[in-house]
């Protein structure tokens, strides 16, 4: 999905742009409100947070304190 240019960007919401990420195994980038940044590959999501898995550990990390997620 996000490979393709959609007609409607309406049709982009959080949870089909997570899902593609987890799907797909990206890497992604992940910024905090707080300016930490984060890298690893999304593996699960609920409504209130993601599980980011890095090199060497698996994060539990709250939407409401994520600023940016950017696929690489």
């Amino acid at each position: 999905m996000l490979d393709t240019i959609k007609e409607s960007m309406s049709e982009l919401d959080e949870e089909s742009f997570i899902n593609d990420l987890i799907d797909h195994y990206k890497l992604v980038t992940i910024f905090l409100i707080s300016g930490i940044k984060l890298e690893g590959t999304i593996t699960s999501s609920d409504s209130n947070t993601l599980t980011l898995k890095g090199s060497n550990n698996i994060q539990l990390v709250y939407k409401n304190a994520i600023s940016t997620i950017l696929p690489v």
